[in-house]
């Protein structure tokens, strides 16, 4: 028998190819499939941003190694953009680009924690930042997140969760997979009591691109005094862009963070692929109001959502916010991820089990919808109104 890395073995295969396959069981009985599983776009990238990322991929200027760190001029468009949301002061050497919002947090993790260390994270979490730390050998201990306080993390949970030698808390918000958008002055104040317990506070901010108002910071951590000595923000261009393929992530810390994550950038990649940098680097500002109109029309399908889910109160729309909503299935003692597969297979609507973001999570499934649009979304009112699991 083979020898592998007992720490990558005992993983389980990725959760997205499995709730895939289900989707190709599917039959088209009850229409077209309403596709709610991986976070994807619902909409194509800008024609300008197809033409840049074109342009630059033909470019020899772009063929060879660049910066570890990124392409100067993405560093400093994203540092300015940063910069103005929180109207803090964020500067290129403050950002360090990735390939994806997955590394990003790769590259964060092992910066600050080894093998043997301890990385608090909420139940229900983001399964992909759990398996990053399982095959480190990081230890993960998890604060629970009450579904009847939406989701939300608890100070006072998270405050008897820390204790010597957590070396990090990872939060996500707008939250995969529940959607909760998690308030400012929570923020700040989980944020503190990881500061007097010497804890890093890591966020992953994938989805705040998508909040509704555009003008409002999600939170004012940028703009405390020593920041750079406690937290670390990560983000992707995947969503915003819409060019998850070509995986585009950020790291926004302190220099002394950045000088580490160059450590590991160099043996992971090098460097994130160089033309879709430059092209992202001209989208920063110059697609801005077409951003401004993709969160609105996201807004749109939460909305819509929640006038279907209202309609159906069997079925409980327990979270929602940015991106994802987490709902409870109305079939008790039923396992989440049974009623996956047949709410594909059966009703052409594809989501992910909440088995898969934690224990406890049996009775919640994560809808992505801001993958369809408001006339798809409608649709779903009929197929779960009349959804029935057969044999039960």
């Amino acid at each position: 028998m083979p020898h592998f890395n007992p720490l990558v073995a005992k993983l389980s295969p990725p959760p997205v190819p499995s709730v895939l396959a289900w989707a190709k069981a599917y039959d088209g009985a009850k229409g077209p499939l309403i596709d709610l599983s991986q976070a994807v776009p619902g909409y194509p990238a800008h024609p300008d941003m197809l033409r840049w990322l074109g342009e630059a991929a033909a470019s020899p200027a772009y063929t060879g190694y660049g910066a570890i760190e990124g392409e100067p001029e993405l560093c400093g468009a994203y540092a300015d953009q940063v910069a103005t949301l929180y109207g803090a002061q964020i500067a290129a050497e403050n950002i360090h680009i990735t390939s994806g919002c997955n590394q990003a947090f790769i590259c964060a993790a092992m910066a600050i924690a080894g093998a043997g260390d301890t990385v608090l994270m909420t139940n229900p979490y983001y399964f992909n930042q759990e398996t990053t730390l399982a095959m480190l050998g990081i230890n993960v201990e998890l604060a629970p997140c009450d579904a009847g306080a939406g989701f939300l993390p608890e100070v006072d949970t998270i405050a008897s969760a820390l204790r010597p030698g957590v070396h990090a808390l990872a939060l996500v918000s707008p939250n995969n997979p529940t959607g909760a958008v998690y308030p400012a002055d929570l923020l700040q104040r989980i944020y503190e009591i990881c500061r007097a317990n010497g804890t890093w506070l890591i966020l992953d901010e994938t989805y705040r691109d998508f909040l509704p108002d555009a003008a409002v910071a999600p939170h004012r951590l940028l703009q405390t005094k020593g920041w750079q000595d406690g937290f670390i923000g990560l983000y992707s261009f995947s969503k915003s862009f819409c060019i998850p393929g070509h995986r585009l992530g950020a790291i926004t810390a302190g220099p002394a963070v950045i000088q580490q994550v160059t450590k590991i950038m160099d043996n992971l990649q090098i460097c994130a692929p160089r033309s879709a940098q430059a092209a992202v680097a001209k989208a920063i500002p110059a697609l801005a109001d077409w951003r401004l109109a993709n969160r609105a029309e996201i807004t749109n399908r939460a909305d819509a959502l929640k006038e279907v889910m209202g309609r159906l109160p069997q079925w409980k729309l327990q979270a929602i916010g940015a991106y994802f909503a987490y709902v409870r299935h109305p079939f008790r003692d039923i396992d989440s991820q049974f009623v996956a597969e047949k709410l594909a297979k059966i009703a052409g609507i594809v989501c992910l089990p909440g088995d898969y973001f934690g224990e406890g999570q049996e009775s919640y499934l994560r809808f992505a919808f801001a993958n369809a649009d408001v006339p798809t979304i409608q649709k779903l009112e009929e197929r779960l109104s009349g959804f029935e699991l057969p044999g039960i």
